[in-house]
């Protein structure tokens, strides 16, 4: 065997492929560059390197489950003058996640709720973290079919080895009494253990509304509020300006 597919069965059995994708290149370059051994074995490393944080960022948004990509470039603070900017992108920084802090986006619908805790999410994924992106909605249908299944303690399980859950549109509709109990369940496990992101149209004061219960509704904010950034969102719908905007330009 050719010391060229030797290498090459080598790197494969140590699961490098990256350098074995580039090293013919870089040896060139290094070659011409009259680059010494050890600048030639960190070009190496580094395109390893480079390529398994890439192929972990993407698993990590796989995992994320995100409905739309949004970053907090694209999200129009312009618009949403009572937002305090300054905090969002201190938020950004992931301090939070670090102190195990939650956030609740509350604010009327179409004011971008969805797309900050998304933004949000995706700089979480960025700094390492794992991230899942549920529908409040979704979760309760989620946890329900888990129960019937007898796969819920699994799924509580696999939910509580996030950083962070995104749990969007609470107060949209109302929970069964089950559902709440369930809903109740997990913010209970995250308590001090995980961040949580939630988006709500709802006051605090209407949640019992969603939840049937004073009682449990009072639980479930205590765990919920005790460490948390509350961030006030009401403005104009941006999908209301946009489809009047549409309707001048036409």
């Amino acid at each position: 065997m050719g010391k060229g597919m030797l290498l090459e069965a080598y790197l494969k059995r140590l699961r490098l492929p990256a350098i074995g994708r580039h090293y013919q290149e870089l040896a060139r370059q290094a070659a011409q560059g009259n680059l010494s051994y050890e600048a030639f074995l960190l070009a190496l490393v580094e395109i390893e390197a480079q390529q398994r944080e890439e192929n972990a960022h993407q698993k990590r948004l796989r995992m994320a489950r995100f409905p739309v990509l949004k970053s907090l470039d694209q999200f129009d603070f312009t618009a949403l003058p009572s937002l305090n900017k300054a905090r969002v992108l201190d938020l950004a920084q992931g301090g939070y996640l670090e102190k195990r802090e939650n956030l609740i986006l509350m604010g009327n619908s179409g004011t971008g709720k969805t797309h900050l805790a998304t933004a949000l999410g995706l700089l979480a994924c960025q700094q390492g973290k794992k991230v899942r992106f549920l529908t409040a909605a979704g979760l309760i249908n989620q946890l329900a079919e888990a129960q019937a299944g007898l796969r819920l303690s699994h799924l509580e399980r696999s939910l509580s080895q996030m950083d962070l859950l995104i749990i969007d549109e609470v107060g949209y509709v109302p929970f069964s009494e089950k559902g709440a109990q369930l809903f109740f369940q997990v913010v209970a496990q995250s308590y001090e253990r995980q961040s949580l992101i939630i988006t709500t149209n709802l006051e605090f004061s209407q949640w019992p509304q969603v939840f049937g219960s004073e009682q449990l509704t009072g639980a479930l904010l205590d765990r919920l509020t005790h460490h948390a950034h509350i961030l006030a969102m009401n403005g104009e719908s941006f999908r209301f300006r946009e489809s009047m905007k549409k309707v001048r330009e036409e």
